[in-house]
């Protein structure tokens, strides 16, 4: 049976390019980037070949791009980072509600530290309030930290009006890009943001490496302590073979990827509004929506059920961010949204690949169209559960 792969919010398998790129580092080009010897400058020279790589893809210096483990401590670093650096200017945090969890998590640790956090509200698609933001921030604020497409309903928020209210405010300005990094075009000389996170392994790179984008001259606090790595704001030998894998991912991501994955979205969600009654798109259509997802809500039924049986048929997706899966919590995204807790408990969430087919996604519609109509006939739901017959095909 083929298996079919729709989960690459979660993670992406890498490119065979990237694993070659990577191969010679782990033996031959072993040397540490940080020895003034032969094997150590042959690998610094590699890994600043793939910083460049990264810079470029934003329009930035390379020495803005600071190498970490991956999202979660790219967001750690900027959330606790500034908070910490500039804490006699201010003490208040401006985030949203729909914010990956290593954000929201940094921000509960900053407020068991005395920090104050605002959590912006949603509308139904995820979008934030441009106005709201603009009244929230005072002149205790010192960071706005605010993702630029949300990992499970893919909503695209407007980086340059929120960096243009920012700038004018005088405040610093985050965003959490692992999801959009290569799909949407971020250009740092055009948009007045000062921190950016990437994740290596979301775009065909290997995990455990990831990067931040520090505008030049914003003051940070490093938060591993040690050596003077990265530019003295992130101790630690560098994962050489990592930076060169994400350097060779970023390399290789074309606009042609994007332009495929849009098409293959749009006719899935099309197919599945047509063919399966009271199901319910969650997050916008078209050029605001990430060009690889699609969450769907089903009336009636259980979406960890809908999950295992796709999974029996061969079909990998998600219930939510793969960083919470684990939770029987309902999502928070899905939360902030609107949605009742029975309409949350019967979403999943689909996320393609550039090496996915339409071939495939014609299977993945027959398998949902005869999964939920499973589901919906031994389904208890059925019986005692409301929804808003508006916000569902009828």
């Amino acid at each position: 049976m083929k298996r079919i792969y729709l989960d690459h919010a979660s993670t992406t398998p890498a490119d065979k390019e990237v694993v070659r790129a990577m191969l010679p580092f782990f033996t031959k080009k072993f040397g540490n980037a940080s020895s003034v010897h032969g094997f150590g400058l042959e690998a610094r020279e590699e890994l600043e070949k793939a910083r460049e790589s990264i810079a470029k893809k934003i329009n930035a210096n390379p020495e803005e791009i600071v190498f970490t483990s991956g999202g979660s401590e790219s967001d750690n670093l900027a959330l606790k980072g500034i908070a910490f650096s500039h804490r006699e200017k201010g003490n208040q945090i401006i985030t949203s509600s729909i914010e990956h969890p290593a954000v929201l998590g940094a921000c509960n640790f900053l407020e068991g530290k005395g920090f104050k956090v605002a959590y912006l509200k949603v509308d139904k698609e995820g979008f934030i309030d441009l106005n709201e933001l603009s009244d929230s921030i005072n002149d205790k604020t010192i960071l706005v930290s605010l993702m630029h497409a949300n990992n499970e309903i893919g909503t695209i928020q407007e980086l340059d009006k929120i960096g243009k209210i920012c700038s004018e405010k005088e405040v610093l300005f985050h965003s959490d890009a692992v999801q959009s990094f290569t799909k949407v075009p971020i250009d740092v000389k055009k948009t007045s943001i000062d921190l950016i996170s990437f994740s290596s392994h979301k775009i065909h790179g290997p995990k455990g490496v990831g990067a931040l984008f520090i505008r030049k001259g914003t003051a940070i606090e490093k938060e591993i302590h040690g050596g003077h790595h990265e530019f003295n704001k992130r101790a630690g030998t560098e994962n050489v073979p990592g930076a060169i894998g994400f350097g060779k991912a970023v390399e290789l991501a074309k606009e042609k990827h994007v332009q495929f994955m849009n098409k293959l979205r749009d006719y899935l969600i099309k197919e599945i509004e047509a063919r399966i009654p009271n199901s319910k798109l969650n997050g916008p259509k078209g050029k605001n929506r990430l060009c690889n997802n699609i969450n769907f809500s089903f009336a009636f039924i259980e979406g960890e059920s809908l999950l295992n049986y796709l999974n029996l048929d061969g079909i990998a997706v998600s219930t939510g961010s793969a960083c919470s899966s684990q939770s029987l919590a309902p999502s928070h995204v899905l939360n902030a949204i609107g949605l009742p807790h029975e309409i949350i408990h019967g979403s999943i969430r689909m996320s393609l690949g550039r090496e996915n087919t339409k071939k495939e996604m014609d299977f993945t519609i027959k398998s949902l169209i005869k999964n939920v109509k499973k589901l919906r006939e031994m389904s208890p739901l059925k019986e005692g559960m409301k929804y808003d017959k508006e916000e569902f095909r009828s």
